[in-house]
């Protein structure tokens, strides 16, 4: 038992174990955000639109409620809410679409930053040539050839 909590404290003391839990607590924030800007603003302009009914009112009753004549329902009304389900897919494809551009602006910074390693490659490509070039015109001087013009070569 010792061992597991010892274990655990580790687990819980690595820097992506916090990293993780503040993308949650964000991650439910922002969840919040859309929520709110689907529910009062997005679905009060779709419930314009569309004539007036609410779209968390949008639903198929299959069985009606059966109501006592003092008012008390005596059985629930059995419907599909299919209207929540609408609200929920908008939801979701709002997150999806964040997500999508986060993503997306991370991998052209990622991008950017991959280059640089490149255009030093090049850079270190011509340096060895260079030095071939130098090894060709050293090595002929030691055998004694004449050296050649290094515009003929190219």
């Amino acid at each position: 038992m010792k061992k597991f909590i010892t274990d655990f404290k580790e687990f819980v003391s690595k820097g992506n174990v916090m990293d993780m839990a503040v993308a949650v607590i964000i991650g439910a924030a922002f969840g919040k955000i859309v929520t709110s800007l689907v529910d009062d603003i997005i679905m009060p302009l779709i419930t314009l639109i569309t004539g007036g009914a609410s779209v968390e009112e949008w639903k198929w009753v299959i069985s009606a409620a059966e109501v006592a004549e003092d008012g008390t329902e005596l059985v629930a009304e059995n419907a599909l809410r299919y209207g929540l389900f609408i609200q929920n897919i908008i939801d979701f494809l709002i997150v999806a679409f964040v997500i999508f551009l986060v993503l997306r602006a991370f991998m052209k910074m990622k991008d950017k930053m991959s280059k640089k390693p490149e255009e030093e490659e090049e850079v270190a490509t011509e340096t060895q040539e260079d030095v071939i070039k130098d090894m060709r015109r050293l090595l002929k001087k030691v055998a004694g050839e004449p050296e050649e013009d290094e515009s003929a070569e190219e």
